[in-house]
């Protein structure tokens, strides 16, 4: 696999000087800075591209190009948003860029209660706790309806823990919920985070899969003639949130957008974290089944809580999905490829959301978003995949003659 990193441009805290050191090759970024909606004009990209060439690396995949809302609610701004979603596919296409992440998730990106839990070791990791979300919707936003998508035991002790907090605390989590986080264009506060929810008012999974098979048929022809993959990322947590349908959540739903736009330029973003945040989906066994239309490859891991709906971000061979598996498929995949001929036989991968570590509790870096905890996930990765390597190696190496 190529060895990529996550890294947000100019302002991003850790350099692509550091980054080179890693021993990651490629590099996974975006144009932050241009508003959603908008055309990515080719001369800025260019020059991303030669920056990152400058310091010895590669940009592998653009994460992501935004999909603007009026694409998910049907506003109308959606048809120039689509228009010029397509240009931009373009424009990638001919300074070379192959490989597009995105994400069709309503309003929230990915969504965490708490960025620094601590854990055993002394390091501190990013967690998704259910309660505190409910505690946050009913009770700090005080979303309309929102009890209805809570029992009643959850509701009692999401008042429970609101009632426990003071008002430093409770701002903490509403900072965490609602700010901007990397790779997220959007942020929001209080009230502006309503009135985005208001717009999907009666929207049901079904109406939001409507407007992504609707923007798949629009784009993934711009995609083709372009020669760009496109690689959807699941939702994070994959399951509805503030009363949002969400629809790349399990293996039905990759089924059902990989049939919405049968060509080879759609395709999935393999995340083995988001993915495996709930407990029925088999990551493995999804890794198998959509092996010949993955783009690309996040390889962290969670571990699921007690109550089936809470997380944290585990370490990235320490959680609950059996990454070793994960990357065999990934690497006979590869293998398959490079046999049919495939230039695309190569699949890119990166570690994510790293632990706080070290040096790292006294840098700035983003959250989620540290060196040494991505460059151990990184070393633990490839560590593992040189392992699988040369295990299908000495499997289909001959005897040795008598």
């Amino acid at each position: 696999m190529e060895h990529t990193w996550r890294w947000f441009g100019p302002n991003d805290p850790i350099t692509l000087a550091e980054i080179r050191q890693t021993d990651a090759t490629g590099i996974v970024t975006a144009l932050h800075h241009i508003p959603n909606g908008e055309v990515w004009p080719i001369d800025e990209i260019r020059a991303r591209k030669a920056e990152i060439e400058a310091a010895g690396l590669t940009w592998s995949v653009v994460e992501s190009v935004p999909v603007h809302e009026h694409v998910k609610w049907g506003g109308p701004e959606r048809d120039r948003a689509v228009a010029n979603y397509a240009q931009s596919l373009r424009n990638l296409g001919e300074a070379g860029l192959q490989t597009v992440c995105y994400n069709f998730m309503p309003v929230i990106d990915w969504a965490r209660t708490d960025l620094r839990w601590a854990l055993p070791t002394g390091g501190y990791a990013l967690r998704f706790d259910f309660i505190e979300h409910a505690a946050f919707d009913v009770f700090v936003l005080h979303r309309a309806n929102a009890e209805a998508d809570y029992t009643a035991d959850e509701l009692a002790r999401a008042r429970a823990l609101y009632e426990s907090l003071d008002a430093d605390a409770l701002s903490v989590l509403a900072g965490t919920v609602i700010r901007g986080l990397p790779g997220s264009e959007e942020s929001y506060d209080l009230d502006s985070l309503r009135a985005g929810l208001a717009r999907y008012d009666g929207m049901t999974a079904d109406d939001l899969r409507g407007s992504l098979g609707a923007f798949l048929r629009d784009v993934v022809p711009a995609a083709e003639d372009a020669g760009v993959r496109l690689a959807i990322h699941p939702d994070d947590p994959p399951r509805p949130l503030f009363g949002l349908p969400r629809v790349v959540s399990d293996a039905d739903d990759a089924q059902w957008l990989l049939d919405a736009a049968p060509s080879p330029a759609n395709g999935l973003t393999m995340c083995i974290g988001s993915y495996g945040s709930v407990p029925t989906n088999d990551v493995v066994e999804m890794t198998r089944r959509f092996a010949d239309r993955i783009h690309f490859a996040h390889l962290r891991n969670v571990t699921i809580e007690a109550d089936g709906k809470s997380f944290y971000e585990d370490g990235h061979i320490d959680g609950r999905s059996d990454m070793v598996a994960v990357v065999r498929e990934l690497v006979l995949e590869e293998r398959r490829r490079a046999a049919a001929g495939d230039a695309a036989a190569v699949i890119p991968m990166r570690p994510d959301h790293g632990h706080t570590l070290l040096d790292d509790l006294q840098r700035r870096t983003n959250p989620g978003y540290s060196l040494i905890g991505r460059l151990k996930g990184l070393a633990q990765l490839r560590g593992v995949e040189l392992a699988v390597e040369w295990g299908m190696d000495a499997a289909a190496a001959p005897e040795p003659a008598a």
